[in-house]
């Protein structure tokens, strides 16, 4: 049988940056490829060069089912039988999934070249069907489930486009997605590997990779470190194998036994987007975790604490109120937010690491209104060594330059650097490595320990686990659950957050 993917001696050079370091790898027909490693390790750089974005270096080959792929055109990457869903899935929110699924080939149309919309809806629907989804075709895909989404990205790139789909390539498809919408996910992957075509998909999840691939490819530093299968590999393993090292275990029972009892924030009958009504009290050196299916209000938590978003209620800080859409008074009042969608709401991409750590209180380094860079820069650099963010101490690197994990760093040092009282974090680890992740965790760690109130908004059921002392569950806009101590468990979460209960009350609980 015909490899799908055959890749050889892949290499890319970026300045004076290796970010691909002669790497070869093979896929077969049908088989489910997990490609996993920390942010920077070459990853993004070999799918972009499949999908004809970058051009490799001399020396680099590729074929796909036989067929030689010529570099650095998208269209020739399509025309042998490549296929890419990217993690922001490149749908247009307000258009249906018929128009949808037509972006870049085109409608069905009569002679007169008025679009044959029955049919072309007929089409959508068998497209779909096929993938195990039924779907409103006619709504936008705004007001669908995020697996209902994925699955119209994923329907579009299998379309008929001149040439047989040989392999398809997803980057992050879980990435948005809470567990339940996930498992469907999974069954959808392997539908599409049972009709013979080759998935390689990118992740940071191991649970993912466990329950999906077939096969596991592990880069690291832009170099291939190996390819096996999963029957038989520990996730302890894998982690050792992406991270090149053993990573410190963390010791709950310390986490556990700390009393909290000075309260810092608290939040009455909050209500806003899709929170109907919360209670919620932080105290000193807390770190509490907010769970809940997309929709049950979770997704709006930190914006309408924050002020960042209309809402109604009282929120206090140390008994000073925090007024609605005033983010900047929050901020004078010690409270910090690491939003969801760092490149749109936290990142100033273009510009220095400097530029965005101090980005909050550029005049702590100033006398009499003249900035003094070298202490800036010294400061700043305290911080990218702190937090460990690679490549170390380049104070003057653009955000652009990190990959995500250091760049979530980058905005995490942003806050810590002022001593918030209420540190808010949603979706921390969103895309990021696993080293990434352990490192964001133990900053989570370090933060309570000196007395911060730490708020974590997260679709991550192990993360929660991890670091927090209570997890408010949210459903339907309240709250309808709270875990604490021993309850606090990757199962518990997921149950609670589905509607285990019966008694289900409408009664804030927190």
């Amino acid at each position: 049988m015909t490899t799908a993917l055959t890749v050889r001696s892949a290499t890319k050079i970026f300045g004076a940056q290796v970010a691909l370091d002669d790497v070869s790898i093979d896929v077969e027909p049908g088989e489910v490829r997990a490609l996993v490693g920390q942010n920077g390790c070459g990853k993004s750089t070999l799918i972009k060069i499949l999908a004809g974005f970058h051009i490799p270096e001399p020396g680099t080959a590729a074929s796909i089912a036989g067929r030689d792929l010529d570099f650095g055109d998208p269209v020739a990457s399509e025309a042998v039988g490549l296929r890419f869903v990217h993690q922001d899935l490149g749908l247009v929110a307000n258009l249906d999934a018929v128009d949808n699924l037509a972006l870049g080939q085109g409608y069905i149309t009569n002679p007169t070249k008025t679009i044959r919309w029955r049919k072309e809806r007929a089409a959508a629907r068998e497209a779909l069907a096929a993938l195990g989804y039924d779907i409103n075709v006619r709504v936008p895909v705004a007001t669908l489930q995020m697996s209902e989404r994925t699955a119209v990205a994923i329907a579009r790139a299998m379309s008929d486009r001149g040439s047989p789909v040989t392999m398809l390539i997803l980057d992050e498809p879980t990435a948005n997605l809470p567990n339940a919408e996930a498992q469907r996910l999974y069954q959808l992957v392997r539908r599409v590997a049972d009709s013979g075509v080759a998935v390689l998909f990118v992740s940071h999840h191991f649970d993912e990779v466990f329950e999906m691939a077939d096969s596991v490819t592990v880069l690291r530093d832009g170099k291939h470190i190996v390819t096996r299968p999963v029957e038989g590999l520990t996730e302890d393993e894998l982690i050792e194998l992406v991270v090149g090292r053993k990573l410190e275990e963390h010791n709950k029972d310390s986490a556990d036994a700390r009393e909290h009892d000075e309260e810092v924030l608290v939040a009455k009958e909050i209500a806003g987007a899709s929170v109907l009504g919360m209670d919620l009290t932080l105290h000193r050196g807390e770190v509490v975790g907010v769970a809940g299916i997309t929709g049950s209000g979770r997704e709006s938590v930190a914006g309408l604490i924050f002020g960042g978003m209309e809402r109604g209620g009282v929120i206090t800080v140390n008994g000073q109120e925090l007024p609605e859409n005033r983010p900047d008074i929050s901020v004078d009042r010690g409270v910090a937010l690491v939003p969801a969608e760092r490149h749109a709401n936290a990142s100033l991409i273009d510009q220095t690491l400097r530029e965005n750590i101090t980005l909050v209180d550029p005049g702590r380094h100033m006398t009499m209104g003249i900035l003094r860079r070298r202490p800036e820069r010294a400061d700043v650099r305290i911080w990218l060594d702190k937090l460990t963010v690679k490549p170390g101490g380049q104070t003057e690197y653009t955000m652009a330059q990190l990959s995500g994990g250091n760049q979530q760093k980058v905005i995490v040092a942003r806050w810590l650097r002022q001593e918030p009282k209420v540190l808010i974090l949603d979706e921390p680890t969103q895309g990021v490595d696993v080293g990434a992740k352990a490192d964001i965790h133990r900053m989570v760690d370090e933060a309570a320990a000196q007395g911060t109130s730490v708020l974590v908004c997260s679709t991550d059921h192990e993360e929660l686990v991890r670091v927090c002392d209570r997890v408010v569950i949210m459903r339907r806009g309240r709250v309808a659950e709270v875990l604490r101590g021993g309850e606090i468990t990757v199962d518990n979460i997921t149950a609670a957050t589905i509607g285990r209960d019966a008694h289900d009350s409408t009664e804030p609980a927190a």
